[in-house]
């Protein structure tokens, strides 16, 4: 699996507009989205306020409030530079894909549909018709209505391999700023200037269009309620001082306040969601919200096309399987030569065993005088006619019917009633092994049954023990008789599987496991799978599909690679996982700090408190110093584990939680013992108190 190139946090080309970008954020309307950083900013803003006004009249310690002022303006930019570095690195690959679409000319087809203009690209609208030919950048999203052609499409994939892309069937969508490289095509634009599949990934992974997901909804409101409590609760500290006798100065107040309220998880919150599909686009998955991202991280049940996704997609010949009195190599010849003309994999596929097997090489059919017989939806065979003799090749049943319709025509007999039973049974053990059977007939005469085989992906049951080891059901859907369809399904490792499916059962059985309340993803590349892709909670379209599936979808995999998903759930569940360690370790570094600065605010009142001060801070002014500065550090120090995630690993719910709560919450809670004494010596050193 390819990954698009990523630049570490530490590139000077994301570290420096990161600077920037936290200073820009201090605007009042960004902030307010983050209202735990919005409530420390105003306090910053009173303290500032009250420090201005005791530096007009000499009043308080200045050298000490400006310190705490200093590290409360830090903390609110350190919330901001950690959202800046994580759009950062979706702006790096933004970048460069802006740059793959600027200036592009496009060749317009006159509407007499006679010759060609040049204009820009991006002045096309929906429905114009644009030749592209080799060498020439793909102007806009389109469908090729006219044309074959060999396409680049490094510049959204990442991969140097090219790609065919041909008018009709499901691969007839093309991106624009993709390159054609050989051939030429002709393109009936589909998205207008503003809105390709560039611009929305552009805008995406830039973080411009990023809507806050429903878990993030409720994290912020919780984190708000929490940060309310607290102002109601540091509000009546006063009062509680005075009625004992002393007084608390405001910038101590604040201080406190700051360190009760979950700031390092409000500070990062914003920057777990945006990394989480910054990953995803990594992996060449581009995720059209945060809430497909979440709910991948969710998903109880996998629907899989068994086509191209767990199986290669183009059936091969393996075997030929003669009926009584014929040879192998009298049916092998016969089935080569129905299958010269015939360009499909399969038909390809007969051709290569014939001559592997028997040495039976392709011949000069123009001296033969053959006319070849397409395939055709209707009569379910192909063939060929030649020296008056007659062969054809296709599905048992239509071939049985279509010897009974020339020996009733000829009034001669439709094959020996063995032949036939011979030809059904055969035909019914490959089925049984999940091959497709194509029965072959010569002249009347029933030869045998050739085996294609559906060829599993290398590696793919392992995968799908990987899925099973998450917690998630997988079920293989396909268009192929039951028979077939178990076969395969248990050779590639499947829970279950939908045998004969139609789009109606797809959508069907989607709706039936919601009922159950289970969430569902789906990946597919058809225009037939379009409903079921919009049903899903995560519907991953493949890039190589139809612009329907691509619309239909949340998801897109630009490397159409569908075993993919078992990345996006990690990366869902990681994302999930991240979130709720950083929030374990927040709340409990925050029960740590209270026992810095507690004890530190009322020793003056109640010298008893002294006995809580058990990290042996030097004196209060110190210990409220080395709080607010290990308050703000601690959100730079974990920058990279929110950006990079906390690593996945495929175990139950309660194992989790107990992980979380011993690394996250146990480390919630040592971390600042070390870090807020290792501070205070360092301040009371240099003789910052």
């Amino acid at each position: 699996m390819s990954r698009s190139p990523s630049a570490s946090i530490f590139d000077a080309r994301i570290l420096a507009p990161a600077i920037a970008g936290a200073f820009r954020k201090l605007d009042p309307r960004t902030l307010a989205k983050n209202p735990v950083m919005f409530v420390v900013a105003v306090v910053s803003v009173l303290t500032t306020v009250l420090f201005v006004r005791d530096l007009v009249t000499g009043a308080g310690d200045l050298g000490f409030s400006f310190q705490i002022n200093l590290w409360l303006w830090f903390t609110v930019l350190f919330a901001n530079f950690a959202e800046a570095v994580a759009e950062g690195r979706g702006k790096a690959q933004a970048e460069s894909l802006r740059r793959s679409r600027s200036e592009t000319q496009a060749r317009l087809i006159n509407a007499d549909g006679e010759g060609t203009r040049l204009v820009a690209g991006a002045s096309l609208k929906v429905g114009d018709l644009v030749l592209v030919e080799a060498g020439e950048i793909i102007p806009s999203d389109g469908e090729i209505v006219e044309g074959v052609a060999s396409v680049n499409e490094a510049a959204i994939t990442g991969e140097s391999a090219p790609v065919i892309r041909e008018s009709g069937g499901d691969r007839s969508a093309v991106t624009g700023g993709t390159q054609v490289l050989s051939d030429w095509i002709r393109v009936r634009i589909t998205a207008a200037a503003g809105s390709t599949f560039i611009d929305r990934m552009v805008a995406l992974v830039e973080g411009a269009e990023r809507q806050k997901t429903p878990n993030e909804i409720a994290l912020n409101v919780l984190l708000a309620g929490l940060t309310l409590i607290f102002v109601l609760a540091t509000a009546t500290i006063p009062a509680f001082a005075a009625y004992a006798g002393g007084s608390i100065p405001v910038i101590v107040l604040v201080a406190l306040f700051v360190t009760l309220i979950p700031t390092t998880i409000g500070a990062l919150l914003s920057a777990i969601g945006i990394a989480g599909m910054d990953r995803l686009v990594r992996f060449n998955v581009l995720a059209m919200s945060g809430r497909a991202v979440e709910a991948a991280g969710d998903i109880d049940t996998l629907l899989l096309d068994k086509t191209g996704t767990i199986t290669l997609g183009n059936r091969q010949a393996s075997d030929f399987r003669p009926v009584k009195g014929v040879t192998e190599r009298d049916l092998a010849d016969a089935a080569q030569l129905a299958s010269l003309a015939d360009e499909t994999p399969e038909g390809r596929s007969i051709v290569v065993l014939a001559k592997e097997k028997y040495g039976i090489r392709g011949r000069d059919m123009a001296g033969l005088n053959a006319t070849f017989v397409p395939f055709t939806a209707q009569s379910r065979m192909s063939g060929v006619d030649l020296d008056g003799s007659s062969i054809r090749k296709g599905a048992v049943d239509a071939v049985l019917r279509h010897i009974e319709r020339t020996s009733a025509a000829n009034g001669s007999a439709a094959g020996t009633a063995e032949s036939r039973r011979e030809l059904e049974a055969i035909a019914t053990d490959i089925s049984k092994a999940g091959g497709t059977p194509l029965a072959v007939v010569r002249d009347g005469r029933l030869l045998g049954v050739l085996h294609l085989k559906d060829i599993v992906k290398g590696g793919i049951r392992e995968r799908f023990v990987e899925l099973r080891r998450m917690g998630i059901r997988t079920v293989m859907i396909t268009g192929d008789n039951p028979m077939t369809a178990a076969a395969i399904a248990a050779e590639a490792g499947v829970d279950d599987f939908l045998a004969e499916a139609t789009p109606e059962d797809k959508l069907k059985l989607i709706r039936d496991e919601q009922a159950k309340g289970k969430l569902v993803a789906m990946c597919g590349d058809g225009t037939n799978d379009a409903p079921a892709l919009a049903q899903a909670d995560v519907g991953v379209a493949m890039n190589t599909g139809t612009m329907a599936a691509r619309e239909a979808g949340n998801m897109v995999d630009l490397d159409s690679d569908p075993t993919k998903l078992i990345e996006i759930v990690e990366i869902g569940k990681q994302l999930l996982m991240t979130r709720g360690a950083l929030t374990t370790f927040s709340i409990a570094n925050d029960v740590a700090k209270y026992f810095a600065i507690v004890p530190a605010m009322f020793i003056a009142v109640y010298p008893q408190l002294d006995a809580l001060n058990v990290m042996g801070l030097s004196t209060p002014e110190s210990a409220i110093l080395s709080a607010i500065i290990f308050n703000a550090l601690i959100i730079v120090a974990l920058i990279p584990l929110s950006l990079k995630g906390v690593a996945y690993k495929a175990i139950g719910a309660d194992r989790l939680l107990q992980r979380n709560l011993l690394v996250y919450g146990l480390g919630g809670l040592i971390v600042p013992f070390i870090g807020i004494k290792a501070i205070d010596m360092i301040v009371t050193a240099i003789g910052l108190v």
